[in-house]
């Protein structure tokens, strides 16, 4: 369960500074974990992203200073990290629907946003009845060819996956015949972080290639590193795979005494995938490391 003191140190960090501007890539790194994978577990285990956590939790020590203390509207305001009364007002309004003031004179405390608190029967009250093992096996080097987009994923309050990725992938699977030297019966979505302290992510819709070729116009070549994946088998509607990535996060990789490498993540495609089908089979694969925990 070393994952879960790391989330607590980020969490930790993140009520030491609610006074304070708080990069995400810094709440990352007091967890000791990059920025694309702690926002992957927390909205894994939360269902909301960090982002939203943040504000949330200096909306909770707004409405406490607003009950318990004397401090000034643009006090409250300034330390909830609004650079004015009227917009801190305005956003208060939207998300309680009622003013700062009113709420001063209401008193009520069951608006507060608590703390979130990991542990092992919190993880499991979220998970109950999952039973998803995975086969684990080496992965040779791969190359691959295909049409690459960046995008905002579920751990994102600017989330766009559902505008990115199917007309992508709309646009690759009629020119699967130009792939010179490509190894047939399977597409891939290879994913990975834009970049090191980016929120997006990078996807690529490709087929392995075995041999030299020429790159169709617009598509890109990628090599993804040869290493340890698990191997987990989605069935179902292909747009709910993040019931099954947020299992692999969350339940999985927290218990399993497995970590992540930071490699590229692999959506696999075979002869037993349909778009449509509710018998559809698909693998969602993550490159792992034996911590031994």
């Amino acid at each position: 369960m070393f994952y879960l003191k790391q989330l607590q140190e980020g969490i930790d960090f993140i009520e030491a500074h609610l006074e304070s501007d708080i990069p995400l890539s810094e709440v990352a790194r007091a967890a000791g974990m990059s920025q694309w994978h702690f926002q992957r577990i927390f909205k894994a285990l939360t269902n909301e992203t960090l982002k939203t956590y943040i504000r949330s939790r200096r909306f909770a020590k707004a409405l406490e200073q607003l009950t318990n203390t004397r401090l000034s509207m643009l006090d409250i305001a300034l330390a909830a990290g609004y650079e004015t009364q009227e917009s801190f007002t305005r956003a208060f309004r939207d998300c309680f629907r009622l003013t700062p003031s009113q709420y001063r004179k209401m008193g009520n405390r069951s608006l507060f946003v608590r703390k979130i608190r990991f542990d092992p029967s919190y993880i499991a009250h979220l998970h109950q009845n999952v039973s998803l093992a995975p086969v684990i096996h080496e992965q040779p080097a791969m190359q691959m060819v295909g049409l690459p987009t960046d995008y905002y994923g579920i751990d994102s309050e600017k989330n766009n996956l559902g505008q990115k990725l199917p007309p992508l992938w709309a646009q690759f699977i009629p020119r699967l015949g130009e792939i010179a030297n490509a190894v047939p019966g399977v597409c891939y979505g290879v994913v990975a972080p834009a970049g090191p302290q980016s929120e997006e992510l990078r996807y690529l819709a490709c087929m392995e290639v075995r041999g030299a070729g020429t790159v169709p116009t617009g598509m890109v070549c990628m090599q993804v590193p040869a290493s340890t994946y698990a191997r987990f088998t989605h069935r179902g509607a292909a747009q709910n795979v993040d019931a099954t990535v947020n299992y692999i996060y969350s339940s999985w990789m927290l218990s399993a005494g497995q970590s992540h490498t930071l490699g590229p993540d692999l959506e696999i495609y075979g002869a037993q995938y349909h778009p449509t089908s509710e018998d559809s089979v698909m693998h969602y694969a993550i490159p792992i490391s034996c911590t031994g925990r």
